[in-house]
């Protein structure tokens, strides 16, 4: 059996990416603008919706999506841990609030919804992972 570190030199740091430079504005965040893009794409697929729909769940879609990077902002400027965190939480509800809008969407035959459901994973896994790096930073 080949193991990994015994055929690795003694600096592992050689393989490490070179650490990213701080984040000056919520736009230089990868899940702001993954949210972003995901609100732009749930604003196109809503534009379909029936005309019955305009007050009704494409509305509420919208709203659920925008809030998503609008909490991520938000909660940019925030400056402790956990009043961060928060604000991340909020983006995370807002967001399975979006994937049931998928579900219901697609169950009403409005159209396909996986390619925003796969969107919505990514941005889901960017905020987890935004959160977790918040609560075990040093700042």
């Amino acid at each position: 059996m080949v193991r990994y570190l015994e055929h690795t030199p003694g600096n592992a740091s050689l393989f490490m990416p070179p650490p990213r430079p701080a984040a000056r504005s919520f736009r230089d965040l990868l899940v702001w603008r993954k949210a972003h893009e995901f609100v732009l794409t749930v604003y196109g697929y809503t534009a379909a919706f029936p005309r019955q729909e305009t007050y009704g769940l494409a509305l509420q879609m919208r709203r659920a999506a925008v809030s998503v990077p609008a909490n991520i902002a938000e909660g940019f400027r925030r400056r402790g841990k956990v009043d961060k965190a928060r604000f991340m939480n909020l983006a995370e509800g807002s967001l399975e609030e979006c994937r049931y809008y998928l579900i219901l969407a697609q169950d009403l035959g409005y159209g396909d919804t996986s390619k925003l459901a796969s969107a919505a994973e990514e941005v889901s896994r960017l905020l987890g992972a935004y959160a977790a790096a918040i609560l075990t930073s040093d700042f």
